[in-house]
């Protein structure tokens, strides 16, 4: 719930009769569901007239889980104007999904909010879970160690021409990191200059490479007496240091995070995407594509088992990324050609919310 400094549950909507309408939303709306799946709803409200012309305005109301969600009339409008899929997709319900219908609800029909801005809201949405997919692919098929690695780890020390590992340079030479020490190099950003106590005592006592090898997010500098050369010159790769940093910590995020099951049906089909999060690529870009070329929303979905086999791990990972790209090229062609208009009417979609609301507070 947002927008207000009190609770509001979806059993205050109830109890007060706020409910314009409820429907069941999710994969039994697209007819993609199995037996174990859960059963979403999602709905309309309006608030109390007193309350609406206050000043705790309340914009949506869910339950814990959030496999609940009820929109107040002028933000369901608001999400309309916008063609968010999940809001629009509510007028397409399937009748055997419908749960409630107020009268003043009947008004609102898809044909009047469809639109071009589809394009992005529907395939633009999915062309995101295609890049979330081949993110998961890669998270699964390259793994991260769980030892994090270290600054040395991106650092390199000339030789000749070229440059070595430094723990291989300091393998060779027979030194030890503590006994380096190093420089900036004027004007050149991430080389060092390196300096080593070949001998016992270490005079000069340098600081080492690093201050902590597992905490260290910079190497460390030390103080070099005047008139000493340096033995190598050592450069951080500090750029790729922060790309595997970044990359490492969302890895370890992910896994933190990740929904068991779903990870567990993506390991044992064996192919190492998210079937559910492709499933919804392709249907979302199948909708789109039909409501440019025939200003239809269908949610109920006409191809189930194409779905479901996507579902079930039935195609290659490649495969299914090709196909999904290939029907992207198709939706921005379909809407590049469509009637439809750029965005819906907004003066029509405000008027109606004033007549809808008007009357159901007149009708109280």
């Amino acid at each position: 719930m947002t927008g207000t400094s009190f609770p509001m549950t979806i059993a205050d909507l109830r109890r007060q009769n706020l409910i314009l309408f409820e429907a069941i939303s999710g994969s039994r709306a697209y007819g993609t569901n199995l037996p174990h799946s859960d059963t979403d709803l999602k709905g309309v409200f309006i608030l109390p007239e007193n309350q609406f012309f206050g000043l705790d305005y309340v914009s949506q109301v869910a339950n814990e889980t959030n496999d609940e969600v009820f929109y107040e009339l002028r933000r369901f409008v608001e999400l309309l104007l916008k063609n968010n899929p999940t809001v629009l997709e509510l007028l397409g319900t399937p009748a055997n999904c419908v749960i409630y219908k107020h009268p003043l609800f009947e008004q609102f029909k898809a044909a009047d909010f469809l639109s071009k801005l589809c394009r992005q809201s529907f395939a633009e949405y999915a062309v995101a879970q295609i890049r979330k997919a081949k993110g998961l692919n890669k998270k699964i098929n390259h793994p991260e160690p769980p030892a994090r690695k270290s600054v040395l780890d991106f650092c390199y020390v000339t030789v000749g021409a070229g440059a070595q590992p430094v723990a291989a340079w300091l393998d060779r030479h027979g030194y030890e990191a503590a006994q380096c020490g190093l420089a900036n190099v004027p004007h050149l950003t991430d080389l060092y200059a390196l300096f080593v106590d070949a001998t016992p005592p270490r005079i000069h006592g340098y600081r080492g490479l690093l201050r902590d090898a597992e905490t260290s997010q910079d190497v460390l500098l030390s103080a070099v007496p005047k008139g000493e050369e340096p033995v190598a010159y050592l450069s951080f790769n500090r750029n790729g240091y922060s790309v595997y940093c970044r990359a490492f910590r969302e890895y370890w995020e992910w896994v933190e995070k990740r929904n068991a099951e779903r990870y567990q049906n993506t390991v044992q089909h064996g192919k190492n995407y998210d079937a559910k999060n492709m499933l919804h690529v392709f249907r979302l870009l199948q909708m789109a594509e039909e409501i440019a070329e025939t200003r239809q929303l269908n949610v109920h979905r006409p191809n189930r088992e194409f779905l479901l086999q996507i579902r079930r791990g039935e195609f290659e990972y490649e495969e299914l990324v090709a196909e999904a790209e290939k029907l992207v090229e198709r939706v921005e062609s379909a809407f590049a050609h469509s009637p439809l208009p750029d965005a819906p009417d907004k003066a029509a979609a405000e008027k109606l919310l004033i007549r809808v609301r008007q009357a159901f507070y007149q009708s109280g």
